[in-house]
């Protein structure tokens, strides 16, 4: 059955690579024509519309045209200078919307330094009185797309001198931000500069403040903040828990993460799939598979649903374990429940099944691979190979050979 799969596979590679190289070549053609095309049209369109014709008309123009004439500037280079001309007129007058309009037009051209001057405009014409939405717009902008973490601390604190005080869902997104691009240092920082922004601390908050201590590695300072907690007048959640056990699986403590699973359980508080997911895994680096399915099973029983990481943490335990054929029974329970082995699962055991020479059982994974979309690479196929050709068995090879002969 594997050299029928490799003979067909073979096979199709051929003639699908005579096709490809056709529709390549049509496609050339068909895409060096439309590029010629859309080059010919956009050239055309930047004359037209680059410079909106409105702004030199006498005629009054109220708010909700100003702004749809920003948004339809094709270069959204042009937007500042745009503005310098809508600026002039005797109709200028600024509000939320006009320099949202404007801010996001010169993100798209990455005109960073635009924004900057937009936001000093801003402050000294004081026409308008903005949201906490505009701002937290801007610091979104310097932190995802300019990669400016510094001046969204500094919007944030800027806000008041704007008469506009943030929340703590914008405290939550710079705190989030520092955490993910791992400036520990300065989380603690921006977050005990809170109180000065009148911002009251929520449950989220010191969760991010949890994941950023324990990201550094600073477990007690993470166990320190959940006694915060009832401080605060907030409640610690299934993430809490989840966050801190993860810091502690990261570092081998295993039988601590266990025993915060149990306190969190004894608090009323629901495990959820990522949980069991997190103590699996840290059971699997330690090599205690069989306590990982132990764990899977108690899982169930809780009506907590294993998801595709849940199968993937403990076939990898069985693959570590070097227990290819309890590998292959539990990736068809994995299958019949509706997960999908990873591409690295099919690799791991087809290697360990060969390495053990278990020629019978590499049929099966070698279908199940194929069937989920998945295709062996030349390194997998002369394992396979050689593992029929040199295994000790000799029957599995004249097996092999006489189905060759046959097809």
């Amino acid at each position: 059955m594997i050299w029928r799969t490799l003979v067909a596979y073979v096979t199709e590679i051929h003639q699908s690579t005579s096709q490809s190289s056709l529709l390549y070549a049509s496609l050339i053609q068909k895409s060096t024509c439309a590029i010629r095309s859309h080059s010919f049209s956009s050239s055309a369109s930047s004359r037209d519309f680059d410079y909106p014709v409105n702004l030199d008309q006498k005629d009054w123009l109220s708010s909700n045209e100003v702004v749809k004439i920003f948004q339809t500037l094709k270069d959204p280079n042009s937007a500042l200078t745009t503005l310098n001309q809508v600026s002039k007129r005797k109709d200028y007058k600024p509000n939320e919307a006009l320099y949202s309009v404007v801010i996001t037009k010169l993100a798209l051209a990455k005109n960073f330094d635009g924004i900057e001057d937009v936001m000093g405009r801003i402050r000294i014409e004081k026409s308008c009185r903005l949201s906490e939405n505009f701002f937290y717009n801007v610091i979104k902008i310097y932190g995802n797309v300019a990669g400016r973490i510094n001046r969204s601390i500094e919007t944030l604190f800027d806000m008041p001198n704007y008469n506009c005080w943030p929340t703590v869902k914008t405290l939550n997104f710079v705190l989030n931000l520092l955490v993910s691009s791992k400036q520990f240092d300065i989380v603690h920082e921006v977050y005990l500069g809170a109180s000065k922004l009148g911002i009251e601390i929520d449950a989220c908050c010191l969760n991010i403040m949890i994941k950023g201590l324990c990201g550094c590695g600073d477990l007690d300072a993470a166990f320190s903040v959940l006694d915060e907690f009832p401080k605060q007048g907030c409640r610690p959640n299934v993430r809490t828990y989840s966050t801190i056990m993860h810091g502690l699986c990261e570092r081998g403590r295993i039988e601590e993460a266990f025993e915060f699973f149990e306190r969190m359980e004894r608090e009323g508080i629901e495990p959820d799939t990522i949980t069991f997911n997190i103590l699996i895994s840290g059971l699997r680096k330690q090599g205690r598979v069989e306590e990982g399915i132990e764990l899977l099973h108690k899982m169930r029983l809780k009506g907590c649903d294993p998801n595709s990481g849940t199968y993937q943490e403990v076939l990898y335990g069985l693959v570590d374990a070097k227990k290819f054929l309890e590998a292959k029974g539990f990736m068809g329970r994995m299958i019949l429940e509706g997960a999908t082995p990873s591409f690295d699962s099919y690799k791991l055991i087809i290697r360990g099944l060969c390495e053990q020479k278990l020629v019978e059982d590499l049929d099966w994974v070698l279908k199940q691979m194929v069937q989920h979309g998945f295709v062996p690479k030349m390194g997998m196929w002369r394992q396979i190979l050689q593992c029929i050709f040199f295994s000790r068995d000799s029957s599995h090879a004249s097996l092999s050979c006489a189905e060759v002969l046959k097809d």
